[in-house]
């Protein structure tokens, strides 16, 4: 069964692609399909074109179309979290600074449940 991970990036890079700090803020995500062994299947960006970033809706509604399995964030707002908590959404915790680093710990089951949402828009 293949996984579907969704995660904030600075830019269009790839696995190289460094991880945002603010889940809401980022200008792009990541969507990374994993086969049945983990194994990269899929990697493509998608554009923040949420109220956020000049656009409409909020950044976690607009992603769920793509139906996800698991968001992987530094940091989030307290209602994006609780929402997403609500409709069952895993979201853990990112270790690492690039796509590539956070498949790896996803991999390696490095990566723990987030517990709270963040207040404010700083650096994590």
């Amino acid at each position: 069964m293949t996984k579907r991970i969704v995660m904030p990036v600075e830019n269009q890079a790839g696995l190289e692609a460094p991880i945002a700090q603010h889940f809401g803020k980022a200008p792009y995500y990541a969507v990374v399909d994993l086969d049945e062994n983990s194994a990269v299947l899929n990697i493509k960006t998608e554009m923040n074109r949420s109220e956020h970033a000049g656009g409409i809706g909020l950044p976690h509604e607009n992603l769920l179309v793509l139906k996800p399995d698991v968001f992987v964030v530094y940091g989030m707002g307290p209602g994006c979290l609780r929402s997403l908590q609500s409709t069952g959404m895993t979201v853990l915790k990112a270790v690492g600074n690039t796509v590539n680093d956070i498949v790896t710990a996803f991999k390696e089951g490095q990566l723990k449940v987030l517990e709270g949402g963040c207040e404010h828009s700083h650096h994590h």
